[in-house]
């Protein structure tokens, strides 16, 4: 009710017309041109306002500036009904926290507005006790949630380890194709991470080796997977002593002193201890680790794991019709129909397990174990399902009609199918072709790196003729500089060769063609010259007999 008096004064007020204050009047000026002079005018005297008595400083503060917030809203020319709620909530915040004095009764000009009851103190005790049931709630909720996404990501990643290659990602299972080319003999993708592991281990240990501290399988463990981003278990220790069991001695040993409170003193812990050539010198000295002897180690290993794809791609070929044999120290490449990726993972090797380990691994092992904790006729139930269980095992182990024939094996020499495109055929031609493709890509997979690309330039050189003569016929010149014509020839083939790679080819052939194109050193320059007499078809099929001939060698 006050509120709406302080605004309904000030919008009466604001509605009068302001005072306006009387024009000055000057004076009229004189006929000798001279204004008159003026004369001065005292200045009326400011009365001082004082505090009435009864006000204090805060009061007249407050009173100022509701006077000013109320005159600031009236200016407006209209109220929304938002600003009324918000002055309206506003008051009712100011009464309830304030104690209400007695008020006078309403008039019949202004009701007095609605007011809600204040909530009492049980009440609000009890809304209290509600939401903060409803905040555990949600809490235990959310921790619940949290757990079930941990269980869930630990179960993803124990099926993602456990997947063959077959459901790999793309990137693993095509890992080869994305290799520079020539491939070589290059590894399956998981060969390649436990290369790595090695790699990360072994320089691990011989830090650890080197400042003359035992090297156990916590260390390694978090310095690795520090240095790969990846999981680092004792599986994989037990991959790389597959691939390369004369690097480290494993042992399990008490007593190793540690600085970490979550191993007890006394546990036997997995200890690994470097082996290397210096280790049995005469000078007495503790053997290091050097690097040269850590990129000796990596060799060797890769060379390990080299030999073992060696193995799976030698099933492989003899699995071929006809069967393939190619020397493992002449091999350069794989098999084009060989799928590295395809490879199955290292089998695992055992580790020294601790002694003080007890481990069942049969019923019988339980059934002492347990046998001074269950009654005479537990043990007697249990003896006889585990006597049902070995008679039913023996029985599915027997064939179940012993007197019929075993089907023969087939012979690894029988013929392979015949493609139904291919029926009519004759056998001998067949066996004529695939036989010329088994030998063609024996030497493939045996020939020389140069030999290789010896032969990808011998295949580059057809059109390379085409345009070293359309060259020479666009400059009308006898002969040209090298500099000159290897520029032209880059301009215009179609991929992207260096100067220095088009000269290669320039003299390879001149090389391969010696009749049609000669090279003339003259001083410190090179120029070419064409024969105008040889055929251009001719030299074409001179470059294509030459290829094949160094195909088949």
């Amino acid at each position: 009710m006050s509120q709406a008096r302080v605004t309904d004064f000030f919008c009466q007020r604001n509605s009068e017309p302001p005072c306006s204050r009387p024009p000055r009047t000057t004076a009229r000026p004189r006929r000798d041109g001279r204004r008159p002079a003026r004369t001065p005018r005292a200045k009326p005297r400011r009365k001082r306002r004082g505090r009435r008595p009864g006000r204090s400083w805060s009061s007249i503060r407050a009173r100022r500036s509701l006077l000013v917030t109320a005159a600031g809203i009236c200016t407006a020319a209209a109220l929304s009904r938002d600003d009324i709620a918000a002055l309206k909530s506003r008051l009712q915040r100011i009464k309830k926290n304030a104690p209400a004095p007695a008020s006078p009764p309403p008039s019949a000009g202004h009701p007095a507005p609605h007011q809600t009851p204040p909530l009492g103190p049980e009440t609000a005790a009890a809304a209290d006790a509600t939401a903060l049931k409803l905040t555990v709630a949600r809490v235990k909720e959310l921790a619940a949630k949290a757990q079930q996404r941990k269980q869930d990501r630990e179960a993803e990643t124990r099926t993602a380890d456990a997947h063959d290659s077959a459901e790999q990602p793309a990137y693993q299972r095509y890992h080869t194709l994305a290799q520079a080319a020539p491939p070589g003999l290059s590894l399956p993708f998981q060969y390649k991470v436990l290369a790595e592991m090695f790699r990360s281990m072994d320089t691990v240990v011989a830090m650890l080796h080197n400042r003359c501290e035992t090297a156990t399988f916590a260390k390694i463990k978090q310095g690795v997977q520090d240095m790969m981003h990846k999981r680092f278990e004792e599986s994989h220790v037990g991959q790389i002593k597959a691939v390369f069991p004369e690097a480290y001695t494993f042992r399990q040993e008490k007593n190793v002193p540690t600085f970490n409170s979550s191993t007890k003193k006394g546990r036997c812990q997995l200890t690994v201890e470097p082996v290397h050539r210096n280790s049995a010198d005469g000078t007495g000295a503790r053997p290091v680790l050097s690097a040269s002897s850590l990129l000796e180690r990596r060799q060797v290993f890769h060379l390990n794991l080299v030999s073992i794809v060696k193995e799976h791609h030698k099933v492989f070929l003899s699995s071929l019709v006809p069967p393939v044999s190619v020397p493992e120290d002449k091999l350069t490449r794989w098999h084009p129909r060989f799928n590295v990726d395809s490879v199955p993972a290292v089998p695992s090797s055992s580790l020294p397990q601790p002694p003080d380990r007890d481990r069942v691994s049969t019923a019988q092992e339980v059934l002492e174990k347990a046998r001074s904790l269950i009654t005479p006729k537990m043990e007697k139930a249990l003896v006889s399902l585990a006597q049902k269980t070995m008679d039913a095992s023996t029985e599915s182990a027997s064939p179940q009609n012993p007197a019929a024939p075993k089907a023969p094996a087939p012979s690894s020499a029988a013929a392979a199918p015949v493609p139904t495109a291919l029926k009519g055929v004759s056998q001998s031609l067949l066996d004529r072709i695939r036989a010329k493709e088994a030998q063609k890509l024996q030497a493939a997979m045996t020939r020389d790196p140069k030999q290789e690309e010896r032969l990808l330039m011998l295949s580059r050189l057809p059109e390379l003729v085409r345009i070293l003569r359309n060259v020479f016929v666009a400059e009308k010149k006898p002969s040209l500089n090298m500099e000159v014509a290897c520029s032209r020839t880059v301009a215009s083939y179609r991929s992207a060769l260096s100067t220095g790679e088009v000269e290669k080819h320039i003299r390879l052939l001149a090389e391969v063609a010696a009749d049609w194109l000669t090279i003339h050193p003259i001083r410190k320059d090179f120029y070419l010259k064409l024969n105008k007499n040889t055929e251009l078809s001719v030299v074409l099929q001179k470059l294509s007999s030459r290829l094949e001939e160094e195909e088949r060698m």
